[in-house]
């Protein structure tokens, strides 16, 4: 493959990003950079404690987003936003709990759940699918094409931060997230989000959440072990019998060309409230730029002989 046209400071070549090369720190400007950093969060161990979000909130000095109760479950913080960089879903199914481990069953407990693991569920299963979500950093990160200021940029570890100081408050990259994770602050209508903490990354520490989970559901380190890991994992549960486990955003080939923070799912993607199969939106731009070219060249072409005609009558 031809070598990407790189130059620091500027935004990445449109062809390059989403057709040619896919190793988004050399996209960045970085030829010489420390390997690609991401998250595995494996949600089949998570157990809701949302420390992951407390510690987003307090390392990054994030305000509150709301002390009113929503009565949507154990679930207050509903989503992520401008003011919420990690958030915990609680997803409430009649189905019974899967085993998490080969050799584990779970025979019962306080609120009487199925005794096998893997049967239909009945009217008296019930389970919570807990998941921490997440910036996904992805390989073609539209929010990064679109930004006319620069403040969105690719750092040489492959993630996407966003320099408030540079933000204009124009809003594009907020449209052009497939996920809709990127949001503005109402106070200064300035884009925010999760940036896999840069600044700890960038002297040797690992991201809050990741450090504070209690579990290990969310997984810090290079990106290439991480999905050698989730592989595993996956493997694991399947023997388990848990049939529904699935990787989601691992997959480099898919229409982002893979996240930089994936996940182990014990569901549809869509259970979760993410999109099924997630593309780059900016992925038409270039051939989309062709065609206005085109047509304005028509319609220039058109003037000109209509002028030249009219000065012939």
């Amino acid at each position: 493959m031809a070598p990407v046209d790189i130059q620091i400071g500027r935004g990445p070549n449109l062809d390059g990003a989403l057709l040619g090369d896919t190793d988004p720190a050399t996209q960045g400007g970085y030829p010489d950079h420390p390997p690609r950093m991401g998250f595995f969060t494996d949600t089949s161990v998570c157990i809701g404690c949302k420390a992951c979000e407390v510690a987003c909130k307090t390392w990054n000095a994030i305000p509150e987003d709301g002390l009113v109760f929503t009565g949507m479950s154990m679930d207050n913080s509903q989503g992520l936003g401008a003011s919420t960089w990690r958030h915990v879903a609680f997803i409430e199914q009649r189905k019974p709990v899967a085993a998490q481990d080969p050799g584990v069953v779970h025979d019962q407990n306080v609120l009487e759940l199925a005794g096998n693991p893997t049967a239909p569920g009945t009217n008296g299963d019930f389970r919570w699918l807990m998941a921490s979500d997440v910036c996904k950093h992805c390989t073609h990160a539209a929010c990064l094409d679109v930004c006319p200021t620069g403040s969105l940029f690719r750092t040489e570890f492959g993630t996407v931060v966003v320099q408030e100081d540079i933000c204009n408050g124009c809003g594009y990259c907020i449209p052009a997230c497939p996920y809709g994770v990127i949001d503005q602050r109402k106070e200064d209508g300035r884009a925010w989000k999760c940036t896999l903490c840069y600044d700890r990354l960038s002297v040797g520490q690992e991201p809050a959440c990741a450090k504070a989970c209690p579990t290990d559901s969310i997984q810090f380190g290079p990106l290439d072990e991480l999905r050698e890991r989730a592989d595993a994992r996956l493997a694991r549960l399947h023997e388990a019998g848990v049939a529904d486990a699935r990787l989601y955003g691992r997959d480099p080939q898919d229409g982002v060309g893979g996240d930089g923070a994936f996940f182990l799912l014990l569901d549809e993607p869509e259970v979760y409230g993410l999109p099924p199969d997630p593309v780059v939106t900016t992925r038409d731009l270039p051939s989309m730029w062709k065609h206005v070219t085109v047509a304005a060249a028509t319609l220039v072409g058109g003037a000109l002989a209509a002028f030249v005609a009219g000065r012939r009558l």
